[in-house]
């Protein structure tokens, strides 16, 4: 049976990446910190291990790695508003504790690491639409700069040591399970604030163009990636279409039935205009192509938001 690890496997993406390997009989083990909420990996009790441990804790990375042949790094431990309001603190526990992973990798006999980047920061400003993996990376947040740094010292490693690896530069992942506490994901974020009949801030005039890709799509990208052993290493994941954060407004609108207050706000300086991804390449070498449309992730994920509600309703009574 195959076997991998998925560090920071209690999250919204990686969750879902348990789903998929299991469903392609992996033999799989989730590492998280220790007394993480449990709610997005209540439904696989029994059908995985379970591994608590610091990831900045060299001890508890090894303990989680040793005999694990793929390793999926989606340990994200800042956000792109956090990583902005303390750099050093995001260089710290990001770039520097994906370092220590790459040795211990070397130690414990990894054979290959699955990387989740950010295809909507690493490259910045955009000097081509849709952007190619052979872009220039210029990121203008820290968190950005973070992701193309481990990406480095991936490609390194490999250079160097051996060790071989994927990155997949994702663009906006949505769907059920995202936390939308954490400022992150248009989409789910509106949807929720549609559901409590809350306003939506948008920083801008809402004409931030994006790349928005269903999660379900998005992890087996990721399964694929640590399935095949190529030249190409770095792959972006998205759908090749943006929409703007007014048409994803309108989009839920017309799905839901429903509207959405919105506070519009001044622009964030980090937020570059455009980013849509160019995936020909994941497309050609994996054979992935995003599945789910714009419409029916909509419908999902609003569905999930509406059972998870009447869940909690039933569980209060």
């Amino acid at each position: 049976m195959k076997k991998a690890v998925i560090l920071g496997g209690g999250g919204f993406i990686g969750s879902h990446l348990a789903d998929e390997l299991i469903k392609h009989d992996y033999e799989v083990t989730l590492f998280n910190r220790p007394h993480f909420d449990r709610k997005n990996v209540k439904h696989l009790t029994g059908q995985v291990a379970e591994i608590e441990g610091d990831f900045n804790n060299e001890s508890d990375v090894e303990r989680a790695i040793k005999g694990q042949p793929i390793v999926f790094h989606l340990v994200g431990t800042t956000s792109l508003q956090s990583s902005a309001e303390n750099i050093v603190n995001d260089l710290d526990v990001n770039v520097l504790s994906s370092v220590r992973l790459l040795e211990k990798s070397i130690e414990c006999g990894v054979k290959k690491i699955v990387f989740v980047s950010s295809g909507g920061t690493v490259y910045g400003p955009s000097v081509q639409i849709p952007i190619r993996e052979n872009h220039p990376l210029n990121p203008i947040c820290a968190y950005g700069l973070s992701k193309s740094a481990i990406e480095q010292h991936l490609c390194c490693n490999n250079y160097l040591q051996g060790l071989d690896y994927a990155v997949l530069r994702f663009a906006n992942p949505y769907g059920k399970r995202q936390n939308t506490s954490r400022k992150q994901g248009a989409i789910c974020t509106f949807l929720e604030k549609l559901y409590r009949n809350e306003p939506v801030e948008i920083w801008g005039d809402g004409s931030v163009v994006r790349d928005y890709v269903y999660i379900s799509d998005a992890v087996k990208a990721l399964r694929l990636a640590a399935e095949c052993r190529t030249k190409e290493k770095t792959f972006n994941v998205g759908t090749g279409t943006g929409y703007s954060l007014n048409e994803i407004k309108a989009f839920i609108e017309k799905e839901t039935g429903g509207r959405l207050k919105v506070m519009y706000k001044a622009p964030r300086s980090f937020d570059v205009p455009v980013n849509v991804l160019d995936v020909s390449l994941i497309r050609e070498v994996l054979g992935w192509q995003s599945r789910t449309t714009l419409v029916e992730g909509i419908q999902k994920t609003w569905e999930w938001i509406n059972s998870r509600s009447r869940d909690e309703l039933a569980c209060s009574k």
